[in-house]
């Protein structure tokens, strides 16, 4: 059912009218006794899911028991972190996802099926694992606030992904990635059905239906001011609340390009992006828009690592971002790839197929950790020097004589030359 619909391009909400249609949300709910909150997690900081889990915590007060950031397989969140994404909720509320340890499966959707929305590409079952406080916890109303945006595993974000991907398990995050990458990336980013979308709503579907979850879906755009605004809000607990917030994702979210860009500069937000594991959303979301022999610089202040998991961490150092051929005869011939199908899909998804390269510029990183993993080194004082953010636009710039692209927040857009995307 969907309980609230409103957005356009020009929308913008201010903070008291979204509180006011939470409000109005949780009164035609009536009552409830235990209520459980899933928003993402610093690295989804300006979906402005932090701010909408206070507004519930607001309404609910001391019925809302427990807080489970949908971690997926990022680091669990600081107390810093906590306090500035989510305001004066009481700490002791959160509760840290463990993706190895802490889920249960619901269900298991057959093989057949994946292999039919996969084209054939797939053929392994699937199973649909949440965070078993979901199951254990007895609540009658679940949470799910967040952002629909362009994604490079499940073409747009949010929605069932919160909770089978943001609160899942090692098998089902790995399988799914696996899935998106092994169909191809530019098959899948923009598109709300997919493969991928498409095994998580026959989940949702089949084994999810005693979960009491209320989607809470944001659409956010910049503005001319250079702030971000809340184009749309859609609330409800099942496909349609989803479905609309894609609609307008597509259209103020998907750049599309009337030429494609030979050189493309990249700022990552040290606060959010400390790790290529995040950090390639630079590649993603511009890949369909890079022309061939182009040029990716991506200036990473805050980066420190590849993967935010040990193990990950160390398979990203071991193979390195090698191209979807090369993974895939890797991941047939070693079991420690084949025991993390999520990795594998992030090699497939970080390379450009040789097709431009990719040079980061790193705060924390040394050069011969860079190349290590295939990408090109550029020193990140004196690439900063060259290409200042504070003195370029979003989109195109001229620097010495040169024509480039500027992107200050890889994770708010995708970018495609219309050529390209079809």
């Amino acid at each position: 059912m969907l309980y609230y619909s409103k957005g356009s391009p020009t929308t913008s909400f201010t903070s008291e009218e979204l509180k006011k249609a939470i409000f109005e949300t949780f009164e035609k709910l009536g009552a409830k006794k235990k209520v459980l909150a899933i928003p993402p997690d610093f690295t989804r900081f300006h979906s402005r899911a932090g701010e909408i889990t206070n507004i519930a915590y607001q309404y609910y007060g001391d019925k809302l028991t427990d807080v489970l950031p949908a971690l997926g397989t990022h680091y669990a969140m600081t107390d810093n972190e906590i306090s500035e994404m989510f305001g004066d909720i009481p700490k002791n509320l959160f509760r840290v996802h463990n993706w190895r340890e802490d889920v249960v499966t619901l269900g298991t959707v057959p093989g057949e099926y994946v292999k039919e929305v996969s084209d054939g590409m797939i053929d392994y079952s699937w199973p649909a694992q949440v965070n078993k406080l979901l199951v254990e916890g007895d609540f009658d109303l679940i949470v799910s606030p967040g952002q629909v945006v362009p994604h490079e595993v499940i073409g747009l974000a949010n929605y069932n992904k919160n909770i089978f991907v943001g609160t899942g398990g090692s098998e089902g995050i790995n399988k799914s990635h696996f899935i998106g990458a092994v169909y191809g990336m530019e098959r899948i980013m923009g598109r709300a059905l997919n493969p991928v979308r498409k095994v998580l709503n026959y989940a949702s579907d089949n084994f999810a239906k005693d979960l009491p979850i209320l989607y809470i879906q944001t659409v956010l755009s910049a503005g001319d001011d250079g702030k971000l605004h809340i184009r749309g809000l859609f609330i409800g607990d099942d496909f349609e609340c989803f479905e609309k917030a894609a609609e307008l994702s597509i259209q103020v979210n998907f750049k599309m390009m009337d030429r494609e860009m030979k050189k493309v500069v990249v700022y990552l937000d040290p606060h959010e992006f400390k790790s290529t594991w995040l950090g390639n959303k630079s590649v993603y979301r511009t890949r369909m828009a890079i022309a061939d022999g182009g040029e990716l610089i991506v200036l990473a202040p805050g980066l420190a690592e590849f993967g935010e998991d040990k193990t990950i961490d160390g398979l990203i150092r071991k193979y390195g971002y090698i191209g979807s051929k090369k993974v895939l005869e890797l991941t047939n011939a070693n079991e420690d790839l084949q025991n993390n199908l999520g990795a594998a899909a992030h090699l497939i998804h970080g390379s450009s197929e040789g097709r431009f390269s990719i040079t980061y510029c790193p705060g924390n990183l040394t050069k011969e950790e860079i190349e290590g993993v295939n990408f090109k080194y550029a020193d990140l004082t004196e690439m900063t020097k060259k290409y200042d953010p504070s003195k370029l636009k979003d989109g195109w710039n001229m620097v010495d004589g040169e024509e480039i692209f500027y992107i200050s927040n890889p994770a708010l857009g995708l970018w495609a030359y219309k050529e390209r995307f079809k």
